[in-house]
Formats: C-alpha cells, sequence, structure tokens
C-alpha cells in the first residue's frame, strides 16, 4: 500500500532508451540460413527427401528473423533454390539406382 507521496523513482532522472545502430558488417551470422543452404545442398546432391525438407523450414525461419535485407536476401534465395530444386529432384525426377518403386 504505496502512495504517490511515498515513491522512490525519480521520474526527472529517467531516460528513454535508444538502440545503438549497428553495422551490417558486425551483425550476427544467420545460422538457419546456413544451415538451409547445407541441407539443401545435401538434399539435391544426395537426393535425400529430409534435407530438402529441413532447408525449407529453415529458410522460413531465416526469413522471419532477417537483420540485414540485402545479404540477407540473397542467401535466402540461393537456399530456398536448392530446397525447391531438391524437392523437385527427389518427387518428380527419375528413381535413385537401386530403390524400389
Amino acid at each position: 500500500m504505496s502512495t504517490i507521496g511515498n515513491d522512490p523513482r525519480q521520474p526527472s532522472a529517467a531516460r528513454r532508451f535508444v538502440a545503438q545502430s549497428v553495422s551490417p558488417e558486425n551483425l550476427p551470422i544467420d545460422y538457419a540460413g546456413f544451415i538451409a543452404i547445407v541441407f539443401g545442398v545435401v538434399g539435391v546432391m544426395f537426393r535425400y527427401k529430409f534435407g530438402s525438407w529441413l532447408a525449407l523450414i529453415c529458410c522460413a525461419h531465416s526469413l522471419a528473423n532477417m537483420k540485414n535485407l540485402e545479404t540477407d536476401l540473397k542467401q535466402i534465395s540461393t537456399a530456398v533454390m536448392f530446397a525447391i530444386m531438391g524437392i523437385m529432384t527427389n518427387y518428380f525426377g527419375p528413381p535413385r539406382p537401386g530403390s524400389q518403386s
């Protein structure tokens, strides 16, 4: 039960928070985008469906958490292309040698 007169805070000393600007070179690495490219390449080269789907999921995660529009968009577009290429070759391409289908 405090009243306004007993408030120990000092409203005159309060300052508004201003976020510091960070240059694009000092931004942290986008691990989801990098993992998306790795899984996309694995999905295309080794024809793993799971790798292609994981690449697509990591692309969505990276797109949702994009910090720098120019560089992240290039990386995400590359990863999306690999993921879609892997999904298309896995589902619509010729069957893998030695597989029963």
